[in-house]
């Protein structure tokens, strides 16, 4: 079976500091910053549980917990403890070569000391050097007081933690061992981030801990908050507040839990969005100029152009051919002396739009780049970005944390245009802040009239709203490749991208893409990869299974890929080109940052289009399908859309009756009193 996408974990890599700092650094001093400034804002709160609703039962024994630790009671624990970041400074300038560092490693003597605790236990002792990093100074000995804290390195599973913890405590490792619940209590918000949630609710948490095998799950979860290991809320449940009321008179509430990195990030987000709606925007540009430059503007263009005017935040939703109405946004303001920039999600997404604004428009770049420092307008004195209007493209891939980032950047009397497709597949991250923010509706939304052309865009346009079209292509933009099983569906994947579409459609190899639901399985991206690496680039793979030629997916971040190709190997790593500019990645990296690239799954696949795409659906996928993912992977491609079809009725089922999985989140609880708050 197709196994679910996975978010890759390497690290990235640019320019900081006058010589040669990279991108991951200087992403990794500007998270340290805001968090800084969050924990600011936090501090001079009272706490992190909202008043106005009593609590009975499991929620007031956690509410209780939490006042604990802060009266000082419970010291709570450092688990989320930053360095001090270093004084923000303006961004440096670009540079071409990109070297992608190895993690931050502990001292040799706390490796050492690491290596020897893990080899006791039985533990891979390649997980010395990570585990260092991560538990600190103190490493060896926190892991053998508490071998669970195992689960805070990336890929460790509770039951190799549970047979580490054996080896070292002995009879003393039981299921129900307090130590045992509190990690578990973190390790299952860790994974839940990746499925989108900010926080889940304590049902649900309570649940999967059992599910784990914990014994006295609330017990487990009262301990971790009486540590300071998460935090709890509490939320009002503002769809019932006006049909339903407790006995007492006082609004029903969810109780959630969360782990303070992302609750800080959404808070913060919340505090940016406010101060965006109810500010006023710079006059630049006279009210007669804007409404010289909508009237001149084609359609809702214009409307996005008036909106703008007037507010510091505008949403702006539509597909691939509404890219043009923000692009006429820029120009025109750009036109009016405001120092304008653009950011998309990944560089081919970049590219595309700058070459819609032209060579002499304006800046275009990624919003990774722009956070990092390494693209872009750079930021001023006060560590402001040097804009007056940002737009941010793909705004459905923005996670509460880089969206945190942008707004907080933003310097004052700046508008933001949030720009994107609402149908596609979420950000590959905690939040849903496009979605969140459509729903709540606290700023002016622009939907853009532009349909995308021809069979493809028809056939997209219904995916949409739920319906699978059979659509007119007479210059076969679409084909349906009917398979029978996963081998018949890799053999004409294969014949596809070779032969089919270069042959019938003019589109060679290097420019079409496969699509397919996961990584594993028989029909999955490793699987395609193998084989379409000996038709189109067969070699030994000397350097970590990869050859110069190879067609890659690199990611430098979670949530992150940046399509390219292998230049070549040698003792400072592998050596990519993707999108144009050099990146070396260290030998110790490959392996989990550099996949082959021939196939994708589509969250890969977001922000990038393509002249053709072989979109491969095998047996398997059916659980994987939902509407947002086939719109996601059809609408990729540019010219042409090959469908290997292995689904039956599971493709058109999914498309009408499947909607994206809800994620839990806390943006708009925050969002609505913050920004009543501004206003007032």
């Amino acid at each position: 079976m197709s196994t679910p996408e996975t978010p890759e974990t390497p690290q990235d890599a640019a320019s900081a500091d006058g010589a040669q700092v990279s991108e991951a650094e200087a992403e990794l001093q500007a998270q340290r910053i805001e968090r800084e400034r969050i924990e600011r804002r936090k501090a001079e709160k009272q706490g992190p549980i909202e008043a106005g609703a009593k609590l009975s039962g499991k929620a007031a024994d956690l509410l209780a917990a939490v006042r604990a630790v802060e009266s000082g009671e419970k010291p709570p624990a450092t688990v989320f403890e930053e360095p001090a970041p270093a004084p923000r400074r303006p961004a440096p300038q670009p540079v071409r070569r990109v070297v992608a560092p190895a993690p931050v490693g502990a001292t040799p003597h706390v490796v050492e000391g690491v290596r020897a605790v893990l080899a006791e236990g039985g533990a891979p002792e390649g997980l010395a050097v990570q585990a260092a990093s991560v538990l600190g100074e103190g490493a060896a000995e926190l892991l053998r007081a508490d071998p669970w804290q195992l689960l805070r390195i990336g890929g460790v599973r509770p039951e190799q933690a549970d047979g580490f913890a054996r080896a070292l405590l002995g009879g003393e490792a039981a299921p129900g061992d307090e130590r045992r619940g509190r990690a578990l209590t973190v390790w299952l918000l860790e994974q839940a981030a990746p499925a989108g949630h900010t926080a889940l609710e304590m049902s649900a948490l309570v649940a999967a801990l059992e599910r784990q095998g914990v014994p006295e799950a609330e017990e487990a979860v009262r301990s971790a908050v009486a540590e300071g290991d998460v935090l709890v809320f509490q939320d009002a449940l503002e769809g019932e507040a006006d049909a339903v009321e407790e006995e007492d008179g006082e609004r029903p509430v969810r109780v959630l839990v969360g782990l303070e990195r992302y609750a800080l990030a959404e808070e913060s987000l919340a505090d940016g969005l406010a101060r965006l709606v109810n500010s006023v925007p710079k006059e630049d540009g006279s009210r007669e100029e804007w409404e010289r430059a909508a009237a001149g503007a084609e359609g809702s263009a214009g409307e996005l152009i008036r909106a703008v005017a007037g507010h510091g935040l505008v949403l702006h939703t539509g597909g691939e051919a509404a890219l043009a109405e923000p692009a006429a946004l820029l120009r025109a303001a750009e036109g009016m002396g405001l120092r304008v920039c653009a950011a998309a999600h990944s560089p081919l997404g970049r590219d595309r739009f700058a070459a819609l604004v032209g060579e002499d428009g304006p800046a275009v770049v990624t919003v990774a780049g722009l956070l990092a420092g390494a693209e872009g307008p750079g930021r001023d004195s006060d560590g402001a970005l040097d804009v007056d209007l940002l737009v941010v493209l793909d705004a459905p891939q923005l996670d509460v944390e880089a969206a945190a980032l942008v707004t907080e950047s933003l310097p004052d009397g700046a508008r933001l245009v949030l720009s994107g497709d609402p149908a596609v597949l979420w950000s590959v991250g905690p939040g849903r802040v496009f979605a969140d923010l459509l729903a709540a509706r606290v700023c002016p939304q622009v939907a853009s009239r532009r349909p995308d052309p021809g069979p493809l865009g028809e056939l997209v346009s219904g995916i949409g709203v739920g319906e699978l079209n059979q659509v007119e292509a007479p210059g076969k933009e679409v084909v349906i490749v009917p398979v029978r099983d996963a081998g018949e569906a890799v053999h004409r994947t294969v014949q596809l991208v070779v032969d089919s579409v270069p042959r019938a459609i003019g589109v060679p190899a290097e420019e079409t893409q496969v699509i397919t639901p996961g990584h594993g399985g028989a029909v999955g991206t490793r699987v395609l990869n193998a084989a379409l690496k000996e038709r189109l680039n067969p070699g030994p793979g000397r350097f970590g299974g990869f050859d110069p030629g190879d067609r890659v997916a690199y990611s430098p971040a979670p949530g992150r890929t940046l399509p390219g190709r292998v230049v070549k190997a040698d003792a400072e790593g592998l050596h990519l080109s993707c999108a144009g500019e050099a990146v070396v990645v260290p030998k110790e990296r490959v392996e989990q940052s550099v996949r082959h690239g021939w196939a994708l799954t589509a969250h890969q696949a977001v922000g990038c289009r393509w002249p053709a795409v072989v979109v491969v659906l095998p047996g398997d996928a059916v659980p994987a399908l939902s509407r947002p993912w086939v719109y996601t992977a059809f609408s990729r491609a540019d010219r042409h859309l090959s469908v290997v079809h292995g689904v039956e009725q599971a493709l058109p089922r999914a498309v009408a009756e499947v909607p994206a999985k809800p994620r839990t989140t806390r943006l708009p609880h925050l969002l609505t009193p913050q920004i009543a708050a501004e206003a007032g």
